[in-house]
């Protein structure tokens, strides 16, 4: 059999692929992006950026999360013996380089763009960006914001989180990692975990089910990318009712 190559793609078929995905110009699009799902990119990241400003327009609003948190690291002995099941690396503000990817890093830097504070900011282009980058995603949410998923799938919506104070308290608990476990990752520089429900339950997978069963998600490739446009309040609200009336099932947890 002969290798496949990697399929190369340029700004202009992104942008038409984003076209018939229904990406129009005036929209509040928070974006989440993995560079490398669509293949090879003639001009990179900046393509992927420039071909969603040219449709949005300056009447638009392009959102990326900018936190500051690093790939998460391999676990050690002992950090399983402590009962973490994750760990990420709180980064410094200057750090250029951080786990939102590449599409994001870059577009953080560009000089019309907005950059919020604290560990969870996000970046903001166009109508309004100081005010949704002040807002984090919460303004993107009551505004009836889309978000854009390239290459991504709804596990990289950061505004899914935004609905988890409906989580359960017994169920929180279970993400707490012990007093030993802090101290040897102090608060100030890591969030660490200490629970994970086991691989087959997805949460996120089964609202991202029902989202598209009423409609709330439409689809495409681009390159060899899947990509999703998510009406984000509605979707939200599926998590936030979920989380309400059926949390202990969501995350296998029956009671």
């Amino acid at each position: 059999m002969g290798v496949v190559k990697s399929m190369s793609i340029t700004q202009a078929e992104i942008e038409t692929g984003l076209i018939k995905l229904g990406v129009k110009s005036g929209m509040i699009l928070a974006v989440h992006c993995s560079l490398k799902s669509f293949g090879q990119v003639e001009g990179g990241a900046i393509s992927v950026i420039d071909a969603v400003k040219n449709i949005m327009g300056s009447s638009g609003t392009i959102l990326m999360p900018s936190f500051r948190i690093s790939p998460a690291p391999p676990l050690s002995e002992t950090d399983k013996k402590l009962g973490i099941t994750s760990k990420i690396k709180i980064l410094r503000d200057e750090n250029e380089k951080t786990a939102m990817g590449v599409v994001s890093d870059t577009f953080r830097t560009m000089p019309d763009v907005v950059t919020g504070e604290g560990l969870f900011r996000v970046s903001a282009w166009g109508n309004e960006a100081e005010k949704h980058a002040c807002a984090e995603f919460k303004y993107l949410i009551a505004s009836n914001g889309y978000a854009l998923l390239l290459g991504v799938d709804i596990y990289a919506m950061s505004a899914m989180h935004y609905v988890e104070d409906a989580l359960p308290v017994e169920i929180k608990s279970k993400f707490a990692p012990s007093e030993e476990a802090r101290a040897f990752y102090p608060e100030s520089e890591w969030l660490i975990e200490a629970w994970t429900p086991c691989a087959k339950i997805k949460p996120w997978h089964v609202i991202l089910k029902r989202a598209y069963e009423k409609g709330y998600i439409t689809d495409i490739t681009i390159g060899n990318a899947k990509c999703m446009l998510v009406k984000v309040k509605d979707t939200v609200e599926l998590y936030r009712q979920a989380l309400k009336t059926e949390a202990f099932e969501l995350y296998g947890l029956m009671v």
